[in-house]
């Protein structure tokens, strides 16, 4: 059957049997959607009854509740690669019929648009005589329609034939069960707070139970600045207004009713704590305190209290050993370690072999230790340091520019360069500095390339270029891919000690001469970090090796 690239999918089971059933449901619309399905609720929708059935207001009640996390939940285990979004347009409790407006039982005046336009409608509808199949998908496509706007011509599958096996086994709900339903609290005005990083399914559950839970007004605090300096590999988060609009488009699909106001957070409480309208918060198990924080602090502002709605955290079925037993966005930038980020800018200049690698990151990133794994793996190690030890050498064209620069007071007795007293003239003037990298980056420059040429005579299929100042030196140039090694500013300053035996103003002031991780990831293929114990580092050095190998391939072919 062909591949979909949107779907939707028409949920009409009861309320009670549908968390049992929904991971065979979702598998089986995986099979036929690739990128984006939607899920909308009618649980006792009957296509089969002769007249056509109209779209009703479903109550919010807690077993929504449960069925929403159930359904995230199972999506991240059994089709991770679809962007799943339940709708909630048509949950909401009975309105009351107002003057002039559009019918109060129809949640749905006129089609609702959304992001993506779904071009098949599938369903977990149990029918049971299959000679009915056409005239209940006819059915099904009119009711979509209805509903949303949909691409011409929409195609519609019934999965039931794929679930039968699962129906057997099930105990129906007594009838009249549906009216016992435990309705949800409900609030005019609703906040929440996050980093919203790579929206999942975590953030997925969070945001759609706080729709459920909001009537008029949903409120967003998002970190920004400084509440990003803690954050698991920072330097991987999305700018924030990639964040704010992957949030619109995902509220304005989930319930577009609401008002949605996204706003900065650049402390732990934002508007939460001065805003008089807002009525509840909704936090997770390990949120809760944040929250009780905010109504202490609403408490000393003579604000009234907000509610704590708590929310069962995601545990993530696909998590390794450096990630956390719940769904998060930290355990999926760590997935980005290692992998292509932004594909290579393509070098006709360059020879295709050996294929050059550009390593570089901040001192103390554990650079050096990457570029001997990559050679115990078969490259070629390039290491600028030391050419940049052989450009200073008596005899060499840079020595005698730097000598009639800096004048002979930098030499040692023995008539060699005395680099100390050299870094000591150009510490801290950036004009002095300029000119002494103008008279040597040239020169490291022409020996990368003649080791690079050494390299391709020897059949040597790759190259390390490994260079702390790969990226300010422009030598991009001369490389295929830049690698970029990234650890936190406190862990490299804490290395450099140990390491160098320097104060930490030195090391400090060190790091802060160089180009910062966040500047040098914009400009990397590859993101590596050595944060963790050195069998971590092993195995993401291993994956990208692999992906390398793959990608080579992929250039001759």
């Amino acid at each position: 059957m062909s591949m979909f690239s949107t779907g939707i999918l028409v949920l009409t089971s009861p309320l009670q049997t549908l968390p049992l059933r929904i991971a065979p449901v979702l598998s089986s619309a995986a099979q036929l959607v690739d990128r984006t399905l939607y899920v909308h609720l009618h649980p006792g929708l009957n296509l089969t009854s002769g007249t056509q059935p109209r779209p009703v207001f479903i109550p919010p009640v807690v077993d929504l509740s449960t069925l929403i996390t159930r359904l995230y939940n199972n999506a991240a285990d059994v089709c991770g690669h679809l962007d799943v979004r339940v709708l909630l347009t048509n949950i909401r409790a009975q309105p009351a019929a107002s003057g002039g407006a559009a019918t109060p039982n129809c949640p749905f005046p006129t089609p609702q648009p959304l992001f993506h336009s779904p071009d098949v409608v599938l369903t977990d509808f149990a029918l049971q005589d299959p000679h009915q199949s056409h005239q209940v998908q006819q059915c099904l496509e009119k009711y979509t329609g209805h509903c949303y706007v949909c691409r011409p011509g929409i195609s519609s599958v019934l999965l039931h034939p794929q679930l039968v096996k699962l129906q057997e086994n099930e105990e129906a709900p007594e009838s009249g069960e549906e009216q016992k339903a435990e309705p949800i609290e409900t609030y005019s005005d609703v906040v929440v707070g996050g980093t919203f990083d790579r929206l999942h399914g975590a953030h997925k559950t969070l945001l759609s139970i706080s729709c459920l839970l909001a009537n008029r007004r949903f409120v967003i605090g998002v970190c920004d600045q400084a509440m990003l300096k803690k954050k698991v590999l920072k330097e991987l988060i999305e700018p924030y207004s990639v964040r704010v609009q992957r949030l619109q488009e995902f509220l304005q699909d989930t319930k577009p009713s609401l008002q949605v106001e996204i706003v900065p957070l650049e402390d732990p409480f934002g508007v939460s704590i001065v805003d008089p309208q807002l009525k509840c918060i909704v936090v997770s198990e390990e949120t809760r305190r944040g929250g009780e924080a905010v109504n202490t602090k609403r408490a000393e502002n003579d604000l009234p209290l907000l509610v704590l709605h708590e929310i069962q955290l995601l545990k993530d079925a696909h998590r390794n050993e450096i990630e956390e037993e719940k769904i998060s966005s930290s355990s999926l930038r760590s997935r980005l370690l290692g992998n292509l980020l932004i594909p290579p800018k393509g070098s006709p200049h360059l020879p295709p072999t050996p294929y050059v690698i550009g390593l570089t990151g901040g001192s103390g990133s554990g650079k050096s230790s990457v570029a001997k794994q990559l050679e115990v793996l078969g490259a070629v190690q390039i290491e600028c340091d030391k050419l940049g030890h052989e450009v200073y050498q008596p005899g060499a064209q840079c020595y005698q520019k730097v000598l009639q620069v800096f004048g002979l007071e930098i030499l040692n007795e023995d008539k060699t360069i005395n680099r100390r007293a050299l870094a000591s003239k150009v510490f801290g003037n950036q004009a002095r500095l300029k000119c002494l990298t103008d008279i040597v980056w040239p020169e490291i420059a022409i020996l990368v390339k003649q080791a690079i040429n050494q390299a391709r005579k020897e059949g040597r299929k790759v190259c390390v270029v490994d260079a702390a100042v790969l990226l300010e030196a422009g030598w991009t140039d001369l490389v295929h891919e830049v690698w970029v090694i990234i650890i936190p500013e406190e862990e490299a300053v804490t290395r450099i000690i140990e390491r160098d035996g320097v104060s930490k103003e030195d090391a400090l002031r060190r790091l802060q001469s160089q180009w910062p991780s966040s500047k040098q990831v914009k400009h990397a293929n590859v993101v590596l970090s050595t944060l963790w114990e050195s069998e971590v580092t092993r195995k993401q050095v291993l994956k990208a090796w692999n992906l390398l190998q793959k990608r080579i391939l992929k250039t001759k072919g």
